[in-house]
């Protein structure tokens, strides 16, 4: 069966291509990237995310988001068998809700252990391997071996690529209109559920397992590890995650890791973190992300913000086109070109987005009006970013907000309604701020908020109100860099003209 295992992972096939894909999802992705001085960007490493989006029967759907690490070993392996472990007639309609939880802790737990099971024969080479050379060698220089030694220090190396790695995961499963979340590790999921006056409250379900986690370092600390030393260090061998599928270091060799040495049992764990929410009359949309996207726009923007960002970033989108993987790829180019011009702005974040790494969004619309590619909720046409700074009254902080910018495709959009235009296709004059709608403000109050169009980020500027100069001019308020950019990138010369006079 190992070996079966092993030959389905080296294969270019998999068993789970036959699958019905579900058809109310999308999904977009970005490799890694590192910037040069000159702005450009590499990639550095394969892309080691990985996804499942499934139909199976019964009305039960199955998508997940994995995040691998030191190769796509583990997510590859997990994206696959996960299914196979709760898509092969495990889960009905009958089932409660405590038959479901259960199923799920035993599906990630199964996939790690056969996962396991797939390099014990690799494990034991290097186990054997390793003892052939002698512990006074342990800190001499490759060129200081014998030749034999050198031969078992090279295959040394090969086997720990074939055996390191692990991954973390979120994954979502849809039966009897209730959603259940399953997370292991720092992946996000995060629910919009949209109301009939345009409000969209935006739920973060879970937290994230890593160092930072106070629930998770108490979980340590019962198990007799020093939470104080794991907070202080931040990462334990290499990785923030305190839960992880895979990586036998952290699983089969922890007492080797000074951090864990004094854990009484294992204490990197693959076992998920389940919630439950009920989808009943709920309209809007499900949202996956690997670690990857969400610190990209966090080091861009701040983590303040990051949750309601996204969230318009999605809804503008999903306005503009009826394509869920146009859409859902969309917002991950959004989200690269926000993290790119936060490094080349050489302003005070610059220095957190010098990289970022693999990027992946899954959309799942939950009974959400489509659109019909051409016209917005406003009857507006293309949208366009704009960046509002933004001040909560309860806190001293400031930050920005990225609201749409709606420019209609035939004439002026004013107030929600459209008039006769002279200027073709509604091109704005240059040397002035186009009229436009704002499709999405963004407020937040903990782990849920809401998003809305009515102006409300707004009210409180009262005597904070910007002074003209000599001019009869005032500083700008709204950020329009990115508007001319998109403007200019997608009409002609003729057109490209607008921008600040």
């Amino acid at each position: 069966m190992a070996a079966q295992r092993r030959n389905l992972m080296q294969s270019h096939q998999s068993w789970t291509d036959d699958l019905p894909l579900c058809q109310m999802c999308g999904l977009g992705s970005a490799p890694n990237c590192v910037y040069g001085p000159d702005g450009k960007g590499t990639q550095s490493h394969p892309n080691e995310d990985e996804h499942l989006r499934f139909r199976g029967e019964d009305g039960c759907f199955l998508y997940g988001v994995f995040n691998g690490y030191d190769s796509n070993r583990v997510a590859s392996y997990v994206s696959q068998f996960l299914t196979a472990e709760l898509l092969l007639g495990q889960l009905n309609s009958t089932h409660t809700d405590n038959d479901v939880r259960r199923l799920l802790t035993q599906a990630f737990s199964g996939v790690e252990k056969s996962f396991f099971k797939t390099i014990d024969d690799a494990l034991a080479v290097k186990a054997d391997l390793s003892n052939y050379l002698p512990t006074h060698n342990e800190g001499t220089g490759y060129h200081q071996l014998s030749p034999q030694g050198q031969k078992v220090q090279e295959r040394l190396k090969e086997l720990e690529q074939e055996v390191s790695g692990g991954a973390t995961a979120v994954v979502a499963l849809i039966l009897n209109s209730k959603l259940y979340i399953a997370n292991v590790g720092s992946n996000r999921a995060l629910l919009c559920k949209s109301s009939s006056d345009g409000q969209n409250q935006v739920q973060q379900i879970g937290r994230p397992h890593n160092t930072e986690n106070e629930d998770e370092l108490q979980r340590l600390a019962a198990l007799g590890v020093d939470p104080a030393r794991v907070k202080q260090a931040g990462q334990i061998a290499g990785q923030t995650s305190t839960r992880t599928i895979g990586d036998y270091r952290v699983k089969l060799n922890y007492t080797d890791i000074d951090l864990l040495s004094g854990a009484k049992s294992q204490p990197i764990i693959a076992e998920p973190e389940i919630h439950r929410n009920q989808l009943d009359g709920v309209t809007g949309f499900l949202l996956l992300m690997s670690e990857g996207l969400i610190s990209a726009l966090e080091s861009a923007r701040g983590p303040e913000q990051a949750n309601q960002e996204m969230v318009a970033m999605v809804a503008a989108e999903l306005a503009q086109q009826s394509d869920l993987e146009a859409a859902a790829q969309a917002v991950v180019e959004r989200v690269k070109r926000v993290h790119h011009d936060a490094y080349a702005s050489g302003r005070q974040r610059a220095s957190r987005c010098a990289r970022h790494e693999d990027m992946t969004l899954l959309v799942r619309t939950l009974d959400y009006p489509p659109s019909d590619g051409l016209l917005t909720p406003t009857q507006g046409g293309r949208i366009y970013p704009v960046s509002v700074p933004y001040s909560n009254s309860q806190s001293t902080s400031k930050t920005s907000v990225t609201l749409s910018l709606v420019m209609p495709s035939q004439g002026t959009l004013t107030n929600g309604t459209n008039t006769a235009s002279t200027v073709e296709e509604g091109t704005p004059t240059p040397g002035q701020s186009p009229t436009a709608t704002l499709q999405s403000t963004n407020t937040q109050t903990q782990s849920s908020s809401s998003s809305s169009g009515d102006g409300s980020l707004f009210r409180q500027r009262g005597s904070q109100a910007a002074q003209p100069d000599e001019t009869g001019r005032v500083p700008p308020y709204v950020d329009f860099s990115q508007f001319y950019r998109l403007w200019g990138s997608d009409h002609t010369d003729t057109q490209s003209t607008l921008g600040p006079q």
